[in-house]
C-alpha cells in the first residue's frame, strides 16, 4: 500500500509515540519514539498482537470498518514499568472508496499527569491530616475551658500554654507551605544575583547559636573565605538554618554540629565548578531505607518525635526545592550510629 507523504513526515517530526496501520492492520510505519517504547519488533505485525488490550482494539475496529475516531486508554507494560497512554485513534481517508483505509494511532503518555493528580491528592490528605490534629487538640482545650476548668486558675494557664503550642506549630505548617508554594512557582527562574555563601552561613550560625548552647551542641565551622554564587539570599539563607537547625535537633545531645564549605573544581553531576556546603552532626544516624524519602514532603522518620519538637515535615522538601532552582544538588549520607550528612552542592556560575 502507498504511504502519503504527510503521514511518513508527521511521523519523523512527532515527539509522542505514533502507530501508522494500514488497510490489512498491519503496522506499516512508526516513528522514532514508538520505535523506544515499544520496539522495533511491531513493524509489520497485526494491530491485534501489538496492541491486545480490549479497550483499545474495539476503537480501533470502529475506525477501520465505520470510520469513526475515537479515544482510548492503553498501558504499555516494560518489565516492573507500567505506563499509561491516551491513545487518539484517526481514520484517514482511503486510496479507493470501495477499500478500508489506514489508520493513525497516535500515544500521549499521561504518567506525569497521573503522578501530578496522585502527589496533589496525597498532599492535600497530608496537610488536612496535619491540620486535624492540632485543630482537634484546640477544640478540646476550649471545650475543657468552658466546662470543667472554667475556675480553675492554674489548669487554665496549663490548657492556654498548651494552645499557644498548638497555634505556633499551626503557624509554622502554614509558613513552611507558603514557602514551598513560593519556591515552587519560581523554580523555572534561575536566580543571577552574587551571594557570598561564607557571608551567609556566618549569619545562620550566629542565629542559631542560642539554639544550639541550651541544646549542649557545639558549632563548628571551616569555611572558604569567600564564595560567590549566584543566588537568592533569602531563600540559600533558609537552607542552610534548615540544615544546621535539623543537626542541632536530631544529633547527639551534648554534640557538635561541623559546617565545612570548600570548592569544588569539577563536580560529575553537575559537570560544572561548584561550592560544596556541608552540614554534620554526630547523632544517631538514620536507617537506610528511609533515605531516599527523607524529601517528600511530610516525611518524618519519626513521626511523634519531629511533632513534638516542631517539626512540621517540610524542611527538606523546601531544601530540595531551593537547590533545584539554583541548579545544584542535594544528597544525605548517613548510618546508624554514625551521625548524618548532609551535602548541597551549588555551581558557582
Amino acid at each position: 500500500m502507498h504511504t502519503p507523504p504527510w503521514v511518513a513526515e508527521i511521523l519523523h517530526d512527532a515527539r509522542e509515540p505514533m502507530l501508522f496501520l494500514d488497510r490489512n492492520g498491519r503496522v506499516a510505519l512508526t516513528n522514532p519514539a514508538a520505535g523506544d517504547r515499544f520496539g522495533e519488533w511491531v513493524r509489520g505485525q497485526s494491530y491485534v498482537s501489538v496492541l491486545r488490550q480490549p479497550s483499545l482494539l474495539g476503537p480501533v475496529e470502529d475506525a477501520f470498518h465505520d470510520r469513526i475516531p475515537g479515544r482510548a486508554r492503553f498501558v504499555h507494560a516494560d518489565g516492573a514499568t507500567e505506563t499509561a497512554f491516551d491513545v487518539a485513534i484517526l481514520p484517514l481517508s482511503p486510496s479507493d472508496p470501495n477499500e478500508r483505509g489506514p489508520v493513525l494511532l497516535t500515544f500521549r503518555d499521561l504518567s506525569d499527569r497521573e503522578a501530578s493528580l496522585a502527589m496533589r491528592r496525597d498532599f492535600v490528605a497530608n496537610v488536612s491530616h496535619e491540620l486535624k490534629t492540632p485543630l482537634t487538640a484546640l477544640t478540646g482545650f476550649v471545650e475543657t475551658l468552658q466546662g470543667p476548668a472554667r475556675n480553675d486558675g492554674p489548669a487554665r494557664d496549663r490548657f492556654l500554654g498548651m494552645m499557644a503550642q498548638e497555634l505556633s506549630r499551626m503557624n509554622r505548617l502554614v509558613a513552611d507551605l507558603l514557602s514551598l508554594g513560593r519556591v515552587e512557582a519560581q523554580s523555572r527562574r534561575r536566580p543571577r544575583d552574587p551571594v557570598d555563601l561564607t557571608t551567609l552561613l556566618g549569619k545562620a550560625i550566629e542565629l542559631l547559636h542560642p539554639t544550639a548552647q541550651d541544646a549542649g551542641v557545639t558549632l563548628t565551622a571551616d569555611l572558604a573565605p569567600e564564595a560567590v554564587v549566584p543566588g537568592d539570599a533569602d531563600q540559600l539563607i533558609q537552607v542552610a538554618v534548615n540544615l544546621i537547625e535539623n543537626g542541632i535537633k536530631y544529633g547527639a545531645r551534648p554534640g557538635t554540629v561541623e559546617i565545612g564549605l570548600h570548592r569544588v573544581d569539577r563536580d560529575p553531576a553537575l559537570r560544572t565548578p561548584c561550592w560544596c556546603l556541608t552540614v554534620t552532626d554526630d547523632g544517631p544516624g538514620i536507617a537506610p531505607e528511609h533515605l531516599p524519602r527523607l524529601t517528600e514532603r511530610f516525611y518524618r522518620v519519626d513521626g511523634a518525635r519531629n511533632r513534638s519538637g516542631g517539626g512540621t515535615g517540610l524542611g527538606l522538601a523546601i531544601v530540595k526545592h531551593i537547590v533545584n532552582r539554583h541548579r545544584g544538588r542535594l544528597r544525605i549520607d548517613s548510618n546508624p550510629g554514625q551521625g548524618t550528612c548532609v551535602t548541597v552542592h551549588l555551581p558557582d556560575g
